[in-house]
């Protein structure tokens, strides 16, 4: 087999027992819970969507059922999407922020028959709406917080599922040949996720996405910007657009980088800073909204620190492309955008935790 014919056999939950076999102790995954970083290797990683993939497959989950997956950047979210593609399911992300009947639309209109939330109340809306989407078996939740006294007919932790699955295999050698046959069946042609619109000028529109489609465009950026095993990203922008699947899904388990998910929207800047990420990605607002925070903290500084500023930005707009490209630029240049790095750039970057960077 040569090595496009072995590309094509490729699928993510292949290229994560792969990691596992390569780089096991390598971080994959950190997640910050209550003020502490939680971490996971890629033999963890590896070992729980297997015992996850088990696990849905208790509940039924076939090849070709279709799985909502519904919360913010979890690494548990990530991780049923590699799970249902073990079993050559379909996982659908759906943006978190879509009010109920957004919801039903895309559930009933995917036929989802199970659907993987982050909390309360993605729970809430799901239920809400339960009568418009009659292929909805399952509700899969990863934070238990105020579901304890809801009905556990259709309702299952993720924690506990996963520890099922990985109880069942050690204890049924059937079931674990079947989940090992459900993993080497997949290929790269199979449809590996299914990716809506956000809807804002009509209905929602599903684009089928194969591996081999996700991965072609996750190998070129890797290899474009140089991505190893020794990165970091932080992960933030919606689940279910087709951005963050390819950089904080699709890229980090080829490439074997770490997935730093943050505890909220608003600790993401201190949470970057925490971790010295080394590959950014943002839309433009991100960037201007960093932007409008520099200009306005500047207004309340010292006059003597808004000359400063003003003359180091001033420069770096100047020649700051030029030499960070490698390209010639004047003595006095150079040493001016060296005094202004150590005055104004990388206390900049260290504020917005870009220190790092890389990418």
């Amino acid at each position: 087999m040569t090595t496009a014919d072995a590309a094509r056999e490729d699928t993510f939950p292949k290229l994560i027992a792969r990691n596992a076999r390569i780089r096991p102790t390598r971080t994959a995954f950190r997640h910050k819970d209550l003020g502490i970083w939680q971490s996971w290797d890629w033999a963890h990683v590896h070992d729980a969507v297997r015992g996850f993939a088990a696990g849905l497959h208790g509940l039924g989950l076939r090849r070709g059922d279709k799985i909502a997956i519904v919360g913010a950047n979890r690494p548990r979210l990530y991780w049923s999407m590699a799970a249902a593609q073990w079993l050559g399911a379909i996982p659908i992300p759906v943006y978190a922020d879509s009010v109920a009947e957004e919801m039903a639309y895309v559930l009933a209109h995917a036929e989802v028959v199970l659907a993987v939330v982050q909390d309360q109340e993605q729970v809430d809306k799901l239920l809400s709406v339960a009568e418009q989407v009659p292929t909805l078996g399952h509700i899969l939740y990863d934070e238990p917080r105020g579901l304890r006294d809801y009905d556990h007919s259709r309702l299952h932790p993720l924690t506990e599922l996963i520890a099922q699955g990985q109880a069942r295999l050690k204890a049924d050698a059937d079931l674990a040949a079947l989940i090992e046959a459900a993993l080497e069946n997949g290929k790269g042609e199979d449809l590996g996720i299914i990716l809506y619109t956000s809807g804002t000028t009509g209905r929602p529109k599903g684009v089928m996405l194969t591996h081999d489609n996700v991965l072609a465009a996750a190998r070129m950026g890797c290899d474009f910007d140089k991505l190893d095993e020794s990165d970091e990203i932080i992960a933030y922008l919606p689940l279910a657009w087709v951005g963050d699947h390819i950089f904080s899904y699709a890229q980090a388990i080829l490439a074997g980088l770490c997935v730093n998910c943050p505890e909220s929207p608003d600790t993401i800047v201190e949470d970057r800073r925490e971790i010295g990420t080394t590959y950014a990605f943002a839309p433009p607002r991100v960037f201007e909204n960093m932007l409008t925070l520099t200009m306005v903290r500047m207004e309340d500084a010292s006059a003597l620190k808004r000359r400063m500023f003003k003359y180091f930005i001033d420069h770096a707009s100047k020649v700051g492309e030029t030499i960070l490209n490698g390209g010639d630029v004047g003595g006095m240049d150079r040493l001016i955008y060296g005094l202004g790095d150590f005055l104004v750039y990388a206390p900049l970057r260290n504020r917005f935790g870009l220190s790092d960077i890389k990418v």
